[in-house]
């Protein structure tokens, strides 16, 4: 992806990108979530999600574009969250990420331009560097933001996804359709 700054500032290559994805994959911990990791002292983990993030990806699926989450650990608080969005996608403990993307792809018969990767860590690359939009949050690792396509203006946790599902529907013409629904 040596090419991914050339076209980081280049809207109209990206908006071209963000207009043929059927397929959006989350990594979870420092995308949808802020990173954080809280555990209780009898191990229960906790997590916090956005509530933005949730309503663009419901707003994204009605549309017919697919999400999915590819997540190097597990967790039952992103099972359930996940569960509550209609997520059935949901790759959990996936050391290798390359495997549960070509599952993922082989299963919806998607080729990777047709898909969208939005990461924070390096264990996100091989899959960014695959897919046809790859996209960083503002606070990932510098060399994860050096290898996107595209880098948010919010922090992972802090609505970063939403912007991305409002990216896609602006370019899929699906924005103002929607929005105007909310004005009636």
């Amino acid at each position: 992806m040596a090419n991914a700054n050339a076209n980081a500032g280049n809207r109209e290559w990206i908006w071209a990108r963000a207009q043929k994805l059927k397929l959006l994959i989350l990594d979870v911990d420092g995308v949808l979530t802020d990173g954080k990791l809280f555990f209780d002292q009898l191990g229960n983990e906790y997590k916090s999600f956005h509530a933005q993030d949730g309503h663009g990806i419901k707003l994204l699926r009605q549309t017919g574009v697919e999400v999915a989450v590819i997540s190097g650990r597990k967790s039952n608080s992103v099972a359930l969250r996940m569960q509550s969005l209609g997520i059935g996608h949901v790759y959990q403990g996936q050391e290798d990420k390359l495997a549960a993307l070509a599952e993922l792809l082989a299963d919806l018969q998607l080729d990777p331009e047709q898909a969208a990767h939005v990461g924070d860590d390096v264990l996100d690359l091989p899959v960014m560097c695959r897919v046809g939009l790859a996209i960083a949050v503002s606070d990932a690792n510098p060399a994860v933001r050096e290898h996107a396509h595209w880098v948010t203006g919010r922090c992972g946790g802090q609505g970063a996804v939403r912007e991305v599902c409002d990216l896609i529907l602006q370019a899929q013409g699906y924005f103002d359709e929607m929005l105007h629904s909310y004005l009636k």
